[in-house]
Formats: structure tokens, sequence, C-alpha cells
């Protein structure tokens, strides 16, 4: 079994025990996502580094499950919201109200007050309401009425979306899409794991899977992954394709340093399920486009032949091998 396949021996100071309940948990997670073994990796990682994750593919090929199975597998408080052209911002942050017994206002907390928040179709409703999870996505604290109320630990936003062609769906703008740490795509399964969906449908619902892990697990974890050691020639290497991105004549817009930011705690997080306690090339690699295509802005002056996420995904991977990877 490959070092991709498996997460092998802990790093260097790390519990024995939390890695193998990761490990367990990619398990359950590869169990319910038949045949998309690195789109369940990149999911754990995408939690171990802090971030939030935007999925994206057609209707029915299990964006949701993957994204109900990932929140499932933690225990803590798990929301799910349906996003509708008519939904209101305080159907996502909670509202102040007048409590008449007490003579007072009293805030009342809306979905965003969990730990995993699954944004169900989140470009189908209004960019008003998209906007009211970016202070929530970026700081984990919400404020209503001049008043900040913090988020509870750990805190994962979780959003599926329909391509922008599918009707009734509104683009979502830069600034949320900046907040999303990756975008991963599901794409159709192949035939021998379409066979087993299809066969064990009811035995592959993200309610069978059991928590794994607690929060304070994953607090630890994500506490232990910053402490992954990065090489001075592996960030050279990051800003190096950051640096071509902002330089590049297809794009309008390139990687923002959150975006920097974003590739460096998910390479020390993707090391960290490899087992290692050092990052290497592979792990920018493997990051690269699910952490950068969703950020680019693609110049209106170059031929849309393709989707734009598809151009953005093309470009990215043009420039992995343009830039010299250190030895």
């Amino acid at each position: 079994m490959s070092q991709r396949d498996s997460i092998v021996a802990p790093p260097a100071g790390f519990s024995p025990e939390i890695l193998s309940k990761l490990a367990d948990l990619e398990t359950a997670l590869g169990a319910v996502i038949r045949g998309k073994t690195e789109t369940v990796r990149l999911s754990l990682v995408c939690l171990l580094a802090r971030g939030h994750l935007l999925i994206e593919d057609v209707p029915g090929v299990g964006k949701t499950t993957l994204a109900q199975a990932l929140a499932r597998s933690v225990s803590g408080q798990f929301h799910r919201l349906q996003f509708t052209s008519d939904m209101l911002p305080s159907d996502v942050l909670g509202v102040t109200i007048y409590n008449v017994q007490s003579e007072a206002f009293e805030f009342k907390p809306g979905p965003v007050f969990t730990n995993f928040l699954l944004a169900d179709e989140i470009n189908r409703t209004t960019p008003k309401t998209q906007s009211a999870l970016l202070e929530a996505m970026n700081e984990s604290q919400v404020t209503i009425d001049g008043r900040s109320h913090p988020l509870p630990r750990p805190f994962m936003v979780i959003a599926t979306q329909n391509p922008l062609e599918h009707h009734g769906t509104y683009p979502l703008p830069e600034s949320q899409l900046d907040r999303f740490l990756m975008r991963l795509r599901m794409g159709y399964p192949d035939g021998v794991s379409e066979r087993e969906i299809v066969r064990h449908a009811t035995m592959l619902s993200p309610q069978s899977i059991a928590p794994t892990l607690v929060g304070d697990d994953v607090l630890q974890v994500q506490e232990r992954v910053t402490s992954i050691a990065v090489e001075e020639s592996l960030v050279d290497y990051m800003l190096a394709i950051v640096e071509r991105t902002r330089h590049h004549e297809s794009l309008a817009l390139g990687v923002s340093p959150r975006g920097s930011q974003a590739l460096y705690r998910a390479v020390q997080a993707l090391a960290l399920l490899e087992g290692r306690d050092f990052a290497i090339p592979d792990d920018v690699k493997r990051l690269a486009v699910p952490l950068f295509a969703h950020r680019v802005v693609i110049n209106t002056r170059t031929t849309l032949v393709q989707r734009r996420a598809d151009m953005g995904e093309r470009i990215i991977s043009e420039i992995l091998s343009q830039v010299e990877v250190p030895l």
C-alpha cells in the first residue's frame, strides 16, 4: 500500500492514538464516498488546516454526501442549511428580539453557531445572504447590532455549489471564494465504484458514520499541524507559484496573501496525514490546484472555451509545470 493511500507512522511527538483515529476516519469516509480516495484525503486536509471547504460539481455526484459524512465524523454540533433565493442573512446568523418578560433585547443565535455548518447549494442564495458568512469564515465570530459573538471551536463551513451554468445560481464573489481554503470537484465515479453505490445505496449513508473524533481531538491535531517543518526552499517554491499567478497574461487577479497562507497550512496538514513531520514539494504540487484555481480571476480578454473553473485549474497546472521544483 502506498503512502498516499494510508496514514503511516506518527510524526515525532504526536499521539499515535489520534493518528489511528484519523486513519479510521479516512477509512469510514472512503466507505461512504466510493472511488474518491484523493477527494476524501483532501477534505481531511482542509479540516486539519482550519479551513473551509467548497465542493463544486453537477447534481447527484455526492457533494452533499461528502459534506455530511465529514461533519458527522466528528462529535460536535452540526447544522445543515439549504440555501434558497429567499433566504435572509438573519436566517444564517440569528436575530436580536425584544423579550417582553425581561424587558430587554436578546440575541437568538442562528444555525451558524455550530461546529460544522453545511451550506448546501450556497450559490442558490443572493449575494447579500452569501456575504453574511464572510466574517464568520474569516474571524470565527459574527457581529450583530454592534456586538461580536464568538463561534464554537472547531468551526468549519462545508459548502456545496452547482456549476454556474445551471439555472437559478448566483456566482460567489471573489472575496467569498477567497475564504474557502480549497475547492474540490467530485466527478463521476468509475464503473466499479458506481456498481457498489447502486447495489449498496442504503449502506452508504452519511448517517451510518459513527463519530471518530471529538472536538478536542480536532483542536489538538490542528495545533500539531503548525509544528510541521517547512524548509525555506519550499516556501520560495510556493511564493514563486503565487507570483506567477499575479503576472500571468490570462489572469486579471492572482492569488492573494491569504491564499499563500492557506497553501502553507494545507501543506503542513497533508504532511501530517502522510505521517511526516516535514513537508515536501509533492505536497505543494498536489494542493496548488484545489487551493488556487478558485482564487484566480480569468482575464476577460481570454477566450473562454472552457468553464471558468476549468480555465483556472488549467492555468495553475500550467504554472506548476513552469516553476522549478526545489531539490
